[in-house]
C-alpha cells in the first residue's frame, strides 16, 4: 500500500504560474529576477494558507537558476534546480522561528551567512513565522539584515506583521498576500479532482471553498477529508453533512415564509434546524449573510460580488425580485441586533424566535402603513366629489343677499364662511371682500393688541435701579442649572446703575471677576437688550477691595488652618495617604 500524500503537499505549486490568487506578487517577483533588481530582504505577510512559504521557495529556486526562461520561470534542468527539486540544495536554508527564536539561534545563523554558496550566486535564508522571535533575537538579527554579505538574501514569512519591530520592517520589501477568492479555490479543487479521478459537484466544491475562508491549504485539507468519507464521488449533501454546514434551502425557505407573514412555518423551520444540532447563532449570522446577498442581487453592478455558483445565483436573483428593498433593510437591521445580543440573552432560542416573528411582521406592517396613507387621502377626495354644485337660482339668491348686507361689516365678519364662496358664486369680487375686511379691522383694533409679545412690552421699560434689580433677580433665577456656587455668587454681588446705559457690578475678588467677564457678561448684555429700550449697555465689573471677609483661600491655607486647630488631622492624613485637594 502506497503512502498517502495530502493534496496540500502533493499539489504544492512548483512555479510562479501555478500559484493561485497572487498574480500581482508573482509578476513583481518574476520581473525583479529578470531585471536583476534583488534586495537583501523580503517580507511575505498575510493569512494562513495563501502561499507565503511556497512563493518564498519558488523565489529562492528561481534566483539561482542558470538557464532562466523568458517568462521568468526556473528551467528545472540546471544543477541548481535539480538539487532544489531533490531536496539536496545547500544554497537554500529554512529556519522555523517558532522553535528557534532565541539569541543563540540567530547568532548561529549570522555565522552561517558568511559562508558563500558553492553552486549558484546566492544563499537564500527563509525564516518562517518570524514574528515569534524574541526582542533580543530581533536586535541580534538587525545588523546582519541591514548589511548582509552580497551573496545573502533573506525571505521572512509571517502571519502577524504588526508584531515585527519597525526597524526590521524598514529594511525589507514587504509583500502583502491576499485571501484567495472562492472562484480561484473552486478552480484549483476542480484541477485536483480531475487529476485524482474524482467526480465532484460544483456546489459541493463551492461549500468547501467557503468553509476554507480564503485559505487554499485549508480547502485542500477539507477536500481530502470529504474524499475519505465519500470516495470518488463528492456530492453537495455529503459536504454539508460532513462539515456541519447549514443548507442554502433553509435560508430561501425562511425568507419565502417571512414575506408571506407565515410565522408558524418560520418557527417550524428553525425548530428543524435546532433538532439537526445546528447552533442558533450560526443560523442568525447565516440568515444575515443571505439577506446581504439578496441586497447585492438588487443591482447588476453589485451582482458580480456575489460569491455563489450559477445555479444558486439564479435562485438569489429570483427571490430578490419578490423582496422589497425596505424589507431587506429592516431584516438586516433586525438580524444584526439579534446577532449582537445573542450571547447575552438568557433564553437564546426565544431570542431568535422573537427576531423571526418580527421578520414575518415586516410585510404586514408595510401593508398597514400603506393602507393608512390611502385612508388619510381618501376623505379629502370624497368631500370634493360629494359637494353638490349650486343651482343657478341659488347663486342668484346668495349674490343678492350679499349685495344687501355688504355695507354691514359685523355681519360680514360672522357670515364670512357662508356657502356663497363654496358654491362658486361668480358675482363676488375678491377686491371688495378684502377692502371690507380691512375696514372691519380698522374699526376693531383691540384684538391686534393681544398679539404683541411680552418682549415687545418689556422693551419700552426704562433702565433704573429698581427695574434692573428685578431683571437681575430674573437673570439669576435663569442660571439655576449652573450650580449653587454660581447662584450664591450672583446673589452676593452688589449692582449699581449709573445711567440708562451704564451698569457697574461689584464683585468680591479677582477670581469672581474673571468668571463673570468670561462666562456671564455677554449673557447678561443679551438678556438686558431683550428687556430694556436701549440696545447697547456698558457693564463694568469691579473688585471691591473693602470687603475683606470675602477672600478666597487656597486648599493648602485651609489645610494649615485646620491642622492648627485640630493637630490630629495631620496624623489622619498621613495614615490614609490623603492628598490636599
Amino acid at each position: 500500500m502506497d503512502n498517502f500524500i495530502v493534496s496540500a503537499r502533493k499539489y504544492r505549486p512548483a512555479t510562479f504560474d501555478m500559484v493561485v490568487g497572487q498574480d500581482s506578487i508573482t509578476n513583481t517577483l518574476k520581473t525583479a529576477i529578470k531585471r536583476g533588481h534583488l534586495t537583501q530582504a523580503y517580507l511575505f505577510c498575510g493569512p494562513r494558507g495563501v502561499g507565503k512559504t511556497t512563493c518564498a521557495r519558488i523565489f529562492a529556486k528561481t534566483i539561482n537558476c542558470s538557464k532562466l526562461k523568458e517568462n521568468g520561470e526556473a528551467c528545472d534542468e540546471c544543477e541548481s534546480c535539480l538539487s532544489f527539486n531533490t531536496l539536496r540544495s545547500f544554497n537554500i536554508h529554512e529556519l522555523d522561528a517558532a522553535s528557534n527564536n532565541k539569541v543563540d539561534d540567530i547568532r548561529s545563523l549570522t555565522d552561517q551567512v558568511r559562508i558563500p554558496p558553492q553552486v549558484g550566486k546566492y544563499s537564500i535564508y527563509i525564516i518562517d513565522e518570524v514574528h515569534m522571535l524574541s526582542s533580543s533575537a530581533f536586535n541580534a538579527f538587525l545588523k546582519t539584515l541591514e548589511e548582509p554579505p552580497s551573496h545573502a538574501i533573506f525571505i521572512l514569512a509571517t502571519t502577524e506583521k504588526h508584531k515585527i519591530i519597525p526597524t526590521i520592517l524598514s529594511r525589507c520589501q514587504i509583500f502583502d498576500f491576499n485571501r484567495i477568492r472562492i472562484e480561484d479555490i473552486v478552480g484549483r479543487l476542480k484541477y485536483v479532482a480531475r487529476n485524482e479521478g474524482i467526480t465532484a459537484e460544483e456546489e459541493a466544491l463551492h461549500v468547501i471553498s467557503q468553509k476554507a475562508d480564503g485559505a487554499l491549504r485549508d480547502a485542500l485539507s477539507i477536500f481530502d477529508q470529504i474524499v475519505s468519507l465519500s470516495g470518488k464521488k463528492i456530492t453537495y449533501k455529503d459536504v454539508i453533512e460532513n462539515l456541519n454546514v447549514l443548507d442554502y434551502e433553509y435560508y430561501f425557505k425562511t425568507v419565502e415564509s417571512a414575506l408571506k407573514g407565515d410565522f408558524s412555518s418560520v418557527l417550524m423551520t428553525f425548530n428543524e434546524i435546532l433538532e439537526k444540532g445546528f447552533d442558533g447563532h450560526n443560523f442568525v449570522s447565516g440568515l444575515c449573510s443571505h439577506m446581504r446577498d439578496l441586497l447585492v442581487c438588487k443591482d447588476e453592478i453589485t451582482l458580480k460580488i456575489l460569491e455563489a455558483t450559477p445555479v444558486i445565483k439564479q435562485r438569489y436573483i429570483q427571490q430578490t425580485k419578490e423582496c422589497p428593498e425596505e424589507f431587506i433593510f429592516k431584516a438586516l437591521e433586525l438580524g444584526s441586533n439579534c446577532d449582537i445580543s445573542y450571547k447575552t440573552s438568557k433564553n437564546q432560542r426565544l431570542h431568535v424566535e422573537l427576531f423571526l416573528i418580527r421578520l414575518c411582521r415586516l410585510t404586514t406592517i408595510a401593508e398597514e402603513e400603506s393602507e393608512k396613507k390611502k385612508s388619510a387621502l381618501k376623505p379629502a377626495g370624497k368631500i370634493s366629489e360629494e359637494l353638490p354644485l349650486p343651482s343657478k337660482s341659488e347663486i342668484i339668491r346668495e349674490s343678492s343677499d350679499y349685495s344687501v348686507s355688504r355695507n354691514k361689516p359685523q355681519e360680514i365678519q360672522t357670515d364670512r364662511h357662508a356657502p356663497v364662496i363654496e358654491k362658486h358664486a361668480k358675482s363676488f369680487s375678491i377686491k371688495k371682500i378684502i377692502s371690507e375686511e380691512k375696514n372691519v379691522i380698522k374699526e376693531n383694533p383691540e384684538p391686534l393688541m393681544e398679539e404683541i409679545t411680552k418682549n415687545e412690552v418689556r422693551q419700552s421699560e426704562e433702565l433704573n435701579n429698581l427695574s434692573f434689580e428685578k431683571a437681575w433677580n430674573e437673570f439669576t433665577d435663569s442660571l439655576r442649572g449652573e450650580g449653587t456656587r454660581i447662584i450664591s455668587m450672583f446673589k452676593s454681588v452688589r449692582t449699581e446703575v449709573e445711567n440708562d446705559q451704564s451698569i457697574r457690578i461689584h464683585l468680591s475678588n479677582a477670581a469672581q471677576k474673571d468668571l463673570f467677564v468670561q462666562n456671564y457678561k455677554q449673557k447678561l448684555i443679551s438678556f438686558l437688550s431683550n428687556r430694556f429700550n436701549p440696545k447697547e449697555f456698558d457693564i463694568e465689573a469691579v473688585v471691591d477691595l473693602s470687603e475683606k471677609n470675602e477672600m478666597l483661600y487656597s486648599d493648602e491655607q485651609k489645610y494649615n488652618y485646620l491642622v492648627a486647630k485640630y493637630p490630629g488631622l495631620k496624623d489622619f492624613k498621613k495614615a490614609f495617604n490623603l492628598d490636599i485637594t
